[in-house]
């Protein structure tokens, strides 16, 4: 069986996400693009943000790819490497009196944003795992908080411990692609409030992402888990007897009164 698709079956068997799980990678080479993917520009008309070509692929089914010309979020531009590190971004005026309070607190918080360097920078093709034709850099999760904890015991089956991931509320597409990427890491991701607005995620999704060269570790994790009990959906303890008001136990009393004895 083909591995990409492999371990999609694998995360619909164990985690039942309500989304395509997706692949995504980093091409410098544009050449090497297979043909066959939705351009946002040339194909949709307009320019997306990198949260909107997200949600396409794991909703619509698509395999999209985004460079400089399809993006239309500043700070993506910025953190992808499409476009330079601008004093008025790197200052904090974007996300002061939004975000934070003061300018020092904005600087503090864009000098935090994952990027790209120049070398790293290239087209963001994201697609349905099983369906891609190129092996990807990243899989990327969506789902509710019980299925993000379900692939973290996985992701820690073999290695334990704990899974280390910053927060931010803004940018994720930085922490889905380029922090993954750069630090070889599973992250745990908490969607902005642009995934929200633009990607139209909802309030009770998170996302989880894994590096692909680890996809077989999580693989075994997944099945690991399962046999010792870690399932989803979560079986809920159920072996108990009710309680219930005093005139139900009444009733119980008169049904037991009437019952023969002997």
């Amino acid at each position: 069986m083909n591995l990409l698709k492999q371990y999609a079956e694998e995360l619909d068997l164990y985690v039942r996400t309500d989304s395509f799980p997706l692949g995504v990678k980093v091409f410098q080479d544009d050449a090497a693009i297979p043909a066959k993917v939705k351009r946002p520009l040339r194909d949709l008309g307009n320019r997306i943000t990198i949260c909107q070509g997200i949600s396409m692929a794991r909703r619509y089914g698509w395999t999209i790819a985004m460079s400089a010309e399809d993006l239309s979020c500043p700070i993506a531009l910025t953190a992808f490497g499409f476009e330079p590190v601008l004093p008025y971004y790197e200052e904090g005026a974007l996300a002061c009196g939004m975000y934070v309070d003061t300018p020092e607190a904005g600087r503090l918080t864009e000098a935090d944003v994952p990027k790209f360097t120049a070398e790293e920078s290239g087209t963001i093709v994201v697609g349905p795992l099983g369906r891609l034709p190129f092996e990807p850099d990243t899989v990327l999760v969506y789902g509710n908080s019980a299925q993000v904890m379900r692939l973290v015991a996985a992701a820690q089956y073999k290695r334990g411990g704990s899974i280390p991931s910053t927060f931010s509320a803004r940018a994720d597409c930085a922490d889905i692609v380029i922090k993954t990427q750069q630090t070889g890491e599973p992250q745990v991701i908490l969607p902005c409030y642009g995934d929200r607005l633009f990607g139209q995620t909802q309030d009770h999704e998170m996302a989880f992402t894994m590096p692909f060269a680890r996809m077989a570790e999580l693989s075994e994790g997944l099945l690991g888990t399962h046999k010792g009990g870690i399932r989803y959906p979560i079986p809920h303890f159920l072996r108990y007897e009710a309680e219930f008001p005093a005139t139900y136990e009444k009733l119980m009393e008169l049904f037991q009164e009437q019952t023969p004895k002997g």
